[in-house]
């Protein structure tokens, strides 16, 4: 089943993204563009 997951920033918490994750036990975390940052930080998925 996939779900769809909001991604927040590492360093100022903002919600920036939503992806899509298939059923896994790991956290995802992709380096993204963070518009309030204005830089390419570390986003991991929020719960």
């Amino acid at each position: 089943m996939v779900k769809k997951v909001a991604m927040s920033c590492s360093k100022c918490g903002s919600r920036n993204y939503t992806v899509s994750k298939n059923d896994s036990a790991n956290r995802l975390e992709l380096k993204k563009y963070c518009k309030t940052c204005d830089a390419h930080t570390i986003h991991r998925e929020s719960i």
